[in-house]
């Protein structure tokens, strides 16, 4: 019997210049293309507002200097610090309800004086990192007593945030806390039967569980010329910037939905719709194209991480991304409720920016700590 000197299936080693830094080279460059991409966008999104710029490159330089912390940190002190950092995230959450800022009539909003925040946005990150965690330190895969104890887990932040009332925030929990426990090993009788309860469910959650604005956008999605200057507006609206971009798009800066103020909310949750009508279908491709590159990326790195932690939250990361595009895209496009969820690294926001790079931190953690594989065996 023999070791064999060499295994294909090797984890992935840091390569060139930005190794040194802990960044895997293709996925970090892209990261910065898109986040180009979003200043670009913003500029004329803001009616040429380079204040509002200067502050959205100032949180992405918050954000690159996170992630290169959360590089430098191995994944098993990440491990380690989840339950702490969930438990403040449910604390900031609850305060929320005590003396949180409300804006718009939603309390979302933390202000200690010396920094204001999101706790929802934390959340996102936390509550898949402690589903993760539970389910990497039990036996895989799942049995039913863990799968409902990893749904309980799920459930406190996703009432909570429900409740701010954040619908979108609450949804992209929901899913990056059941994409990692998706990606455990979860059986396909246990699937069957979520979706039998989630049949079930939606109607007692549209009777009790949503509030009537957020009925009236359900509504207004099957419907929204039945109130074009009221509910109905933004939808109609951002179609028909969309609609104007045709193949090629206006041009940079010539957006008339965003210069004559038509689209509310254009710098943020509706900038895609901007970026459709500027640059048309080809610049909406190469922007999605983008998107996908970071996702098969970080897909790749993940899959050769061996721990079950690793490989949970690095799934429920990158999935979670994929969400927060799917819906936004669609939402805009008049496909999908509007739920208030932004376009990553394009949508003008403070702690969402910084959310996502330490999401990428912890992939890029993943990749440059290898864990050490076991040699395989041959037979002589």
């Amino acid at each position: 019997m023999m070791i064999h000197p060499y295994d294909i299936n090797q984890p992935l080693k840091p390569k060139g210049l930005l190794a040194l830094f802990h960044l895997d080279t293709t996925l970090f460059l892209l990261l910065l293309a898109v986040c180009a991409c979003g200043l670009t966008i913003l500029y004329s999104a803001s009616g040429g507002n380079f204040s509002v710029v200067q502050a959205q490159a100032v949180r992405m330089g918050i954000g690159i200097f996170a992630m290169l912390i959360l590089a430098f940190t191995p994944p098993y002190i990440i491990k380690n610090l989840t339950p702490i950092f969930f438990t403040i995230s449910i604390i900031s959450l609850v305060l929320i309800y005590f003396i949180g800022v409300e804006v718009n009539g939603s309390h979302r909003w933390l202000d200690l004086k010396i920094i204001r925040f999101q706790p929802s946005e934390l959340m996102k990150l936390s509550a898949p990192m402690m589903v993760a965690y539970y389910l990497s330190n039990r036996n895989l895969p799942p049995s039913f007593f863990v799968i409902i104890t990893a749904f309980i887990i799920t459930i406190a932040p996703f009432v909570l945030v429900l409740y701010q009332p954040d619908l979108g925030t609450a949804l992209l929990i929901l899913f990056a806390c059941i994409t990692a426990i998706f990606f455990s090993g979860l059986q396909w009788r246990y699937i069957i039967l979520a979706i039998i309860l989630i049949g079930i469910a939606l109607p007692i959650v549209w009777e009790f569980g949503l509030q009537d604005y957020q009925k009236g956008r359900v509504l207004t999605l099957l419907d929204p010329e039945s109130d074009p200057l009221g509910k109905g507006y933004q939808i109609i609206q951002s179609k028909i910037a969309i609609g104007s971009g045709g193949m090629y798009g206006k041009g940079w800066l010539n957006s008339t939905q965003a210069s004559l103020k038509f689209l509310p909310e254009s710098s943020t949750d509706f900038i895609y719709a901007i970026t459709a009508e500027e640059f048309g279908f080809v610049g909406i491709t190469i922007l999605l194209s983008l998107y996908l590159l970071i996702i098969l990326r970080a897909f790749y790195l993940i899959n050769k991480a061996q721990d079950p932690f690793n490989k949970l939250i690095g799934a429920a990361i990158t999935s979670c991304f994929f969400f927060y595009i799917f819906v936004n895209a669609g939402m805009v496009s008049g496909l999908l409720p509007i739920v208030g969820v932004p376009l990553p690294f394009i949508s003008y926001g403070g702690t969402s920016i910084v959310t996502l790079f330490l999401s990428f931190g912890i992939i890029m953690s993943i990749f440059a700590h290898p864990e050490p594989k076991k040699e395989k065996e041959y037979t002589t």
